[in-house]
């Protein structure tokens, strides 16, 4: 097995921190948009470069793609891409209570993915014991090559990512979006020492 691929016991660890950050996650934002969010049990796999780029270019419908930077403690890092279909992109503005016009729908997306990033993984880190920071989020054209040319222009390889999916959906709004978590080759070693300390205490 690779030294990058998670073990077992470590990707069920890391499946049952997911799970508990997803539902203090989805509390959390249901109180803030005053509506009930769900959170579908999210996938985790590794993925080769190749795989990763033809995995973005099949989202179906997608209307736009926000990227998001995050990096904490102990060499945790990746990357937060949050992909929106055309049928969502009129209710984004009655989900965060902006008036007509206030902001514009590039604003309007952005501002919603920060909220959906940053309150999954601000929840995540605490399982840690880590801590979070941030890049600006983003607003990239959803083509392949755009994709491709944005993670490129990193500072760390995506020869292999761990890639973990999850779907977001505020039924009240008939809001669906997908956020996907990459966590770079070069950050992968770092999250398992994080989660052998954690199955070391039990």
């Amino acid at each position: 097995m690779s030294e990058f691929h998670l073990t077992e016991d470590q990707q069920d660890c890391l499946q049952e921190l997911i799970n508990v950050a997803m539902g203090q996650a989805s509390d959390q934002l249901a109180r803030y948009l005053d509506t009930f969010v769900y959170l579908k049990v999210p996938s985790i796999e590794s993925v080769d470069a190749k795989d990763l780029m033809n995995t973005l270019s099949q989202q179906k419908n997608t209307m736009a793609v926000v990227s998001q930077g995050f990096f904490g403690y102990e060499g945790i890092r990746g990357e937060a891409l949050l992909v929106y279909q055309e049928e969502d992109s009129g209710r984004i503005a009655d989900l965060l209570g902006y008036e007509p016009d206030e902001l514009s729908q590039d604003e309007q997306l952005i501002d919603i993915s920060s909220i959906l990033t940053t309150t999954f993984l601000n929840v995540f880190a605490r399982q840690i014991d880590n801590q979070m920071s941030y890049n600006a989020p983003k607003l990239l054209p959803s083509a392949k090559e755009n994709l491709s040319e944005h993670l490129q222009q990193m500072p760390f390889s995506w020869d292999l990512a761990l890639k973990v999916n999850i779907n977001y959906q505020v039924t009240d709004y008939s809001f669906n979006c997908n956020m996907i978590l990459l966590i770079p080759e070069t950050a992968i070693t770092n999250i398992k020492h994080v989660l052998d300390r954690i199955l070391a205490e039990f």
